[in-house]
């Protein structure tokens, strides 16, 4: 069987883009007719997504296959890193977790170790598929990493793919980035840098035009496109430590409220917050607003406040004790106003908590707002549940190794409610339309507002329509006759070497 060919994505900085811009090509390639993957051999995320197989991967990763319009698997995203504090890791391998490393641990032969399966999994996708769009990693300059990579050049070395690098010219700088970037690689990894690729441009492109033509002088090498800046593409982000507290969840443009009210929901950023994607239906629904908070006050308006998921349930609520949210959320639960645990946020809502496992902090009281007493399980569950609530039915995912025994209330999904406080594992349950609707009526009563869910909005519309609008950026704004022919052909030849290439 012939192999497919492929791309490598990699970018001058984290952030840059490149989640997009593999999900827009993967876009763009399905839409032509081309069976194509996405592909990213390491990724480090506290927002993660399970597999029909029960497999752990990025969200990101499960995005761009959305956009190719083929299932997540775990061969899309072999190995992942869900840090736990800023020094250690659980690495999870093809989906299942084998175990918490230092970060010097990791890079320091761990990693490398696992170059032989992240290669076998590319080549498994070439083998089905006729492209793989391969996401790197940060920087593929990271010049300290670069002897043990499996996830920028080392993967396009083996697989001998051609490299575009992304740039966000957003927050300047992007040609000294493209060309340092180029100028630190070796003499090898040069050879497969093809060139680059322009994001978040905001105004007129001829004023541009220049500083390209000055960068083929200086490299040797083109720019592919340059995509303009896109507001409210609301797609799955990658690192939940770097969300911003700066008062919403995204730019896109709310639609006006059916009902005469709004309604606000505030959501707890407890540390090592992991799938706050979870919120993302809210956010869609005209009329609501959602923000991330970190202060009691900020509490005191809110509608309905969610405690989300975490990678440190323990060191949550030792946060929202400190910060004086325990005691708001507390409060809150007392007055009959709504309260929604997530995963972590929901064992944080329960009575007790055993653990051993992730914070090795023993037995830890609750917030005591549920019913439920929490042990944390060396195995972790992962799954793809399904059922009814609200009279309507419900489909998400579990990733949590705590194990809940639920005392009482009402049930809930596989959690409980008393009063106006719900509590459930279930991450992506809000994206069932129906139950999104029946929840958020019912938050509304609760809360007081004449709040009324809009009866036709669907969130899997919506992230065909966003996913779609990455699609028309590469099409209308990337050389994309010139993107297929690296696809297909591979690296052009004769690329000239830039000095002084990675220090020896």
């Amino acid at each position: 069987m012939s192999k497919g060919g492929g791309l490598l994505v990699a970018g001058t900085t984290s952030d840059a883009g490149k989640s997009v811009v593999t999900a827009g090509i993967c876009r763009w390639l399905v839409r032509q007719g081309v069976r194509v993957a996405p592909f990213k051999g390491q990724n480090m995320s506290l927002n993660s997504f399970v597999t029909r197989e029960g497999a752990e991967i990025g969200r990101a990763q499960a995005m761009q296959a959305q956009a190719a319009r083929v299932e997540p698997t775990a061969l899309m995203n072999p190995v992942l890193l869900k840090p736990g504090s800023d020094r250690s890791s659980q690495v999870v391998l093809m989906g299942k977790p084998v175990g918490e490393l230092s970060a010097r641990g990791y890079h320091g032969g761990r990693q490398q170790a696992l170059f032989g399966t992240v290669v076998e999994c590319l080549e498994e996708l070439r083998g089905t598929y006729d492209a793989v769009i391969c996401e790197g990693a940060g920087s593929p300059a990271e010049i300290n990493l670069r002897r043990n990579d499996i996830v920028n050049m080392g993967i396009a070395r083996a697989a001998r793919f051609p490299v575009v690098v992304v740039g966000d010219i957003d927050r300047g700088g992007v040609f000294a980035q493209f060309f340092g970037t180029t100028a630190l690689l070796a003499p090898e990894d040069q050879e497969l840098i093809a060139g680059y690729l322009v994001n978040k441009f905001r105004g007129d492109v001829t004023l541009l035009e220049p500083g390209l033509d000055m960068l083929l002088g200086l490299t040797g090498r083109r720019t592919f496109g340059v995509l303009p800046y896109a507001h409210g593409l609301g797609i799955d982000e990658e690192d939940g430590l770097r969300v911003s507290l700066r008062g919403a969840v995204r730019e896109s443009v709310v639609a006006p409220p059916v009902g005469e009210d709004v309604l606000r929901v505030a959501v707890c950023a407890v540390p090592l917050m992991s799938n706050f994607t979870d919120v993302d239906a809210l956010a869609a629904e005209p009329g609501v607003v959602v923000r991330f908070v970190d202060r009691p006050e900020e509490l005191a308006d809110a509608d309905l406040v969610v405690v989300p998921g975490t990678r440190g349930t323990v060191r949550a609520l030792a946060w929202l004790r400190e910060r004086g949210l325990a005691d708001a959320i507390v409060r809150r639960a007392a007055e009959g106003r709504p309260v929604l645990g997530v995963c972590g946020g929901f064992q944080a809502l329960g009575e007790h908590i055993e653990d051993e496992v992730e914070s090795r902090a023993g037995e830890v009281p609750g917030l005591g707002l549920l019913p439920v007493r929490v042990r944390f399980a060396p195995e972790k569950t992962l799954a793809r549940p399904a059922g009814e609530a609200l009279g309507e039915r419900v489909e998400g995912y579990e990733i949590h190794h705590g194990v809940a025994d639920v005392r009482g209330g009402e049930p809930f999904l596989d959690g409980c409610r008393v009063g106006a406080v719900w509590g459930t594992h279930w991450h992506g349950s809000l994206e069932s339309d129906g139950f999104r609707r029946a929840f958020l009526a019912q938050v509304a009563r609760a809360a007081g507002r004449r709040f009324v869910p809009a009866p036709d909005t669907s969130f899997g519309a919506l992230r065909e329509e966003q996913l779609d609008t990455l699609g028309d950026l590469i099409e209308e704004h990337a050389d994309t006759d010139a993107l297929w022919k690296l696809i297909e052909q591979g690296p052009p030849t004769g690329l000239p070497f830039i000095a002084p290439g990675a220090p020896s």
